[in-house]
């Protein structure tokens, strides 16, 4: 929950996330076996999350994930949260590409034995967008850097705290008075213990913008729409 006592944007981005894990472990295809099967891993690039209403505190509701496609070097995924009443409350669609283990150079997932037919319907229509945005030291916002807690068992920055990093440039009156309708967040590059990340923010055609830089390198953008 955040502020709001409601479902948070980087709450929602995370359950979308564990549920994405859980649901290739279901299926033998996260990375602990396929570290071992194929030397090969997954990595989540993009992630688009559609609200129609974030679920209110101690409220119940279900979550669904499942792949949609299998696109030789890459797959997406899509999750669906719904109230009690079957009422869909977000949609999200994630882009999953395979690396090689050892070179970290792209796998294709056909040489593994992720599904190659008969997918689930999607419920995500919306494509991801090619960002176009600017950001100078004015949109500067603030500094965070990589610590222990922070990370996760690849000893690089966990996704979700990127995310979490990205809706910090918001204050919580405005998370208060403005209800997110869309959200989408692009994973550009790892970072490691230690390092010093600065985030800026911009806005452009009625959305907000974030981007994570590591010295002088994108690590991350994202877009919030309210």
């Amino acid at each position: 929950m955040d502020c709001t006592a409601k479902l948070g944007i980087s709450h929602a981005a995370g359950m979308i996330q564990d549920n994405l894990t859980e649901c290739f472990g279901a299926m033998g295809a996260d990375n602990y076996r396929f570290n071992k099967e194929y030397n090969a891993f997954w990595v989540f690039t993009k992630t688009m999350v559609h609200f129609e209403r974030r679920p209110d505190w101690e409220e119940i509701f279900l979550a669904e994930t499942f792949p949609v496609n299998n696109a030789v070097f890459r797959t997406e995924v899509n999750s669906v949260f719904k109230d009690r009443n079957g009422k869909i409350l977000l949609t999200a669609n994630t882009e999953c590409c395979c690396l090689d283990l050892t070179s970290h150079r792209p796998k294709k997932i056909t040489d593994t034995d992720f599904p190659r037919e008969n997918f689930p319907a999607s419920v995500f229509e919306n494509r991801f967008n090619k960002f176009d945005f600017e950001t100078t030291d004015e949109d500067y916002v603030y500094s965070q850097q990589v610590r222990c807690q922070l990370m996760d068992m690849s000893n690089h920055l966990n996704n979700i705290e990127y995310v979490k990093m990205g809706v910090g440039v918001l204050d919580a009156d405005f998370i208060k008075s403005h209800e997110i309708k869309e959200m989408e967040v692009h994973y550009m590059g790892e970072c490691k213990e230690f390092q010093k990340l600065k985030i800026y923010k911009t806005e452009k055609d009625g959305k907000i913008f974030v981007r994570i830089r590591e010295s002088d390198r994108t690590v991350f953008e994202m877009s919030m729409s309210f």
